[in-house]
């Protein structure tokens, strides 16, 4: 990315003024919701459709396919995204307009099927509930009958890509595969992990952290408080394994993505207050012996949802890192 100045956008920001409500539930306000489009001959570039995965649960999946596969009757096999979207574990939606927009340009861009998951929000279900919604989602891929992924999908092809939380998702879901047999998730393959601008702290706040305290976009009080909502109850600080990746020296699971072969593709931007903590992971997974590619630049948190530019510098730099991957 080339050094400029990034003005981050001025809305009505959740994280900021976040109200706590009796019986474990926060305040959201509404927000747009995007409906899948699966009608093959509409002029748009992606199709996209709604399946259930856990209806006790509440979650589904969004599948995302370029409209030429199956207007075209095409036989090709798609590389598979999972998608996590961000917000802390305690905002937003599969179908979140900016969400939504961004998944339709993963699979525009990149040729590939991308599956966003509806996930449990905290405080309501706090962590790890999102990370058995990510597992239920991969379990649920690997019998699943549907058309699209019989269709289309390349099992033995299988990324987890997140943004913000969802990289910390990506990250966590990744350990939970790396930790089971070969033959738990058959034919479903990983090839490696996407962390977006991943959400990790701790205790000892990083160096960005600092500077950034004030940001506008994800100040210092709103990182604490996502993780004071979505941490286990009984959580004493910021230092638990689902927060903090580094505690103990890193999960022994490491080592088994690394005798898997997976890569890792971590991003950031300097006016991240996140971004010390994700190039501080690049380089911890990086001297465990994980393949790792690495994406800095400037702007701001979450800047590829607003500026088409940049997120078109992140679909190259994922597109370049499943070719190095994939079979």
């Amino acid at each position: 990315m080339a050094s400029q100045k990034f003005v981050p956008p001025v809305f009505d920001n959740p994280f900021l003024n976040i109200e706590e409500l009796p019986g474990d539930t926060i305040v959201r306000k509404p927000e747009p919701l995007i409906q899948a489009n699966s009608d093959p001959n509409d002029t748009s570039l992606v199709i996209s459709k709604d399946v259930d995965l856990d209806i006790n649960k509440k979650t589904w999946l969004r599948i995302y396919v370029p409209r030429r596969i199956i207007a075209n009757h095409d036989d090709e096999k798609l590389p598979v995204i999972f998608y996590y979207h961000g917000g802390g574990f305690v905002f937003f939606h599969a179908n979140s307009y900016a969400w939504d927009r961004f998944c339709q340009g993963l699979a525009e861009k990149l040729g590939a099927m991308v599956i966003a998951l509806e996930y449990r929000l905290a405080p309501e279900n706090r962590l790890p509930a999102a990370y058995d919604d990510a597992m239920d989602a991969l379990y649920w891929i690997k019998s699943t009958q549907d058309e699209w992924i019989r269709n289309y999908s390349d099992l033995s092809n299988v990324y987890l890509f997140g943004s913000s939380s969802g990289g910390n998702m990506a990250y966590h879901a990744g350990l939970r595969v790396a930790s089971t047999s070969y033959k738990e998730l058959e034919p479903v393959k990983i090839k490696g992990l996407i962390l977006h601008q991943p959400y990790f702290s701790g205790k000892n706040k990083t160096e960005s952290e600092e500077k950034l305290k004030d940001d506008q976009l994800l100040p210092y009080h709103a990182i604490d408080k996502m993780f004071d909502l979505s941490l286990p109850k009984g959580t004493l600080d910021h230092d638990h394994e689902y927060s903090n990746p580094f505690l103990n020296g890193g999960s022994k699971h490491l080592d088994d993505m690394v005798a898997r072969g997976w890569g890792i593709l971590v991003t950031g931007v300097s006016g991240d207050p996140l971004v010390d903590a994700a190039r501080n992971f690049a380089n911890f997974v990086e001297e465990k012996g994980i393949k790792t590619f690495k994406l800095f630049g400037d702007g701001y948190h979450a800047i590829e949802l607003i500026e088409p530019s940049i997120a078109a510098v992140l679909f190259g730099a994922t597109r370049d890192f499943i070719s190095a991957t994939r079979n």
